[in-house]
């Protein structure tokens, strides 16, 4: 599944050597996890963290659906080529961007705040922290802004000289995948279904533009709430309005809770691929017990996205630390 870091262990003495000698042999090619840590800039960049929390809050003040675009990012990034800030890279020669992907085109975005977080990180520690753990960290940021839990960032990865447009294309899910096809997109990357949940409850917060949503609120045979369905139509006419925007959770759209999980048991699910969550399928129980215990749910997203931050990342001598997240140095 891409990158995986081969690292060394160490044997307990024996007297028997050539028993000693296989087993390192052995040792030294099974795969470890690439090692990422929560104080990797300690004492490369002491103040990386702060600067970068700071960055964030400040565009989150400015625009709260931000936080959800931000943690958005992180996500479609992992899920291409694991978390290398690969989705930052703009179209260039040698580059087919991500971001023209059909699942991040014209709504992926939050671009412009992580390279002015970079920007500052670069200020004051040049050529030291990636983009990608940049992305890591705003994302985490970006929840506690909106009042969601904290998790400690692991770090040390590293920025990918590559973009494919055609992984974005197969491995982000869409608004109109069914469940299965959407638990199998998470399965391929080391996620449970669980965590697929989980880290769905983000569209406790942010915006949907109408054109993913129309087929639903004006599909009669769909099992959407009929008075729910009407207040959408207001603003996503049947021909006009793509780009209008609507909260993916019409109660606390700016607060990060569990009232998404509560609105699909009432039927109140903005996009199809957020109402397959609770239909009858697998993950009913789930979505039942989140709406039932915001603890519960806090807990099992930050696991989740702790997780999906360890998605085959560069690390070592792999990749690069790029000057600017858009471009290739």
């Amino acid at each position: 599944m891409g990158h995986v870091a081969v690292c060394s262990r160490s044997t307990s003495r024996s007297s028997y050597a050539g028993i000693m000698v296989t087993m390192m042999l052995l040792l030294a090619y099974m795969p470890c996890e690439a090692h990422l840590s929560s104080t990797f800039y300690d004492k490369m960049c002491p103040n990386a963290l702060n600067t970068i929390r700071t960055s964030i809050r400040t565009a989150v003040s400015s625009e709260r659906r931000m936080a959800a675009s931000l943690i958005r990012l992180h996500f479609h990034d992992c899920f291409v080529q694991g978390c290398d800030a690969s989705i930052l890279l703009d179209e260039a020669a040698s580059t087919t961007s991500e971001r023209n992907a059909r699942q991040n085109l014209n709504s992926a975005r939050g671009f412009n705040v992580i390279e002015a977080a970079k920007s500052q990180v670069e200020s004051i520690c040049p050529g030291v922290v990636s983009c990608a753990d940049i992305l890591a960290v705003a994302a985490r940021d970006a929840s506690v802004a909106v009042g969601g839990p904290t998790w400690t960032v692991k770090l040390g990865r590293r920025d990918s000289t590559s973009a494919s447009l055609s992984q974005a294309e197969t491995d982000l899910p869409r608004f109109t995948d069914g469940l299965e096809k959407i638990i199998s997109l998470f399965d391929n990357k080391g996620l449970s279904a669980r965590d697929m949940v989980a880290l769905s409850g983000s569209h406790t917060i942010g915006q949907a533009q109408c054109v993913t949503f129309r087929d639903r609120i004006y599909n009669n045979a769909s099992d959407i709430d009929a008075g729910f369905a009407s207040t959408r139509k207001r603003r996503c006419p049947t021909n006009d309005g793509n780009g209008n925007l609507a909260p993916l959770d019409l109660v606390t759209p700016n607060s990060f809770d569990n009232n998404y999980f509560k609105n699909l048991i009432q039927r109140k699910g903005l996009l199809e691929s957020d109402q397959v969550l609770f239909s009858g399928g697998s993950t009913d129980s789930i979505v039942s017990e989140y709406s039932k215990s915001p603890t519960t749910f806090n807990s099992d997203f930050v696991s989740a996205m702790v997780k999906m931050g360890d998605i085959e990342p560069l690390t070592g001598s792999s990749g690069v630390i790029r000057k600017l997240c858009s471009a290739i140095n």
